[in-house]
């Protein structure tokens, strides 16, 4: 359980840190867009008041966004318990702190902090995501390829 701990501290305080220097030390809410490495790497502010793709934006699903992110986190933790892999405990901290991570922005701004933007190869993607996204991106596949292996007394290979 202590990957699990030391991984969802570690992507809470990469993606909080990240979203401190660009949307406010680099002042990106104001400017709106910093090209970094265009077309591959943009900044671009984004608020996302809903999920994915801002699905359920408008929809005052501030607050139980936040309960989700926080039952699923405890859902994960209690799934952990059963873990035999190091890999699916890195796995389950990166979605639990990608999730809170996300969850607090939601609390302090009301939404979630996206900026990255990567586009390539004549494919213009309008979205922006943010770390914590990543973070739950890999955790959730992870858990996928590692976090079925519950076998009791079961020794990691």
């Amino acid at each position: 359980m202590r990957a699990l701990w030391i991984s969802a501290a570690l992507a809470f305080a990469v993606d909080q840190l990240s979203k401190l220097i660009v949307v406010f030390g680099m002042d990106l809410r104001q400017i709106g867009i910093i090209e970094v490495l265009p077309p591959f790497l943009t900044f671009r502010m984004g608020w996302n008041e809903g999920i994915n793709f801002g699905l359920l934006s408008g929809a005052g699903a501030r607050w139980l966004l936040v309960a989700i992110a926080v039952a699923v986190s405890l859902l994960l933790i209690r799934w952990a318990r059963g873990f035999v892999r190091p890999m699916a405990f890195v796995s389950a901290g990166l979605v639990i702190g990608g999730a809170l991570a996300n969850a607090l922005d939601r609390v302090i701004y009301g939404a979630v902090a996206d900026f990255l933007n990567m586009s390539c190869c004549g494919l213009n993607n309008p979205y922006a995501f943010n770390l914590a996204d990543v973070f739950i991106f890999a955790g959730a596949f992870g858990l996928i390829v590692w976090g079925d292996d519950q076998t009791k007394g079961a020794k990691a290979p």
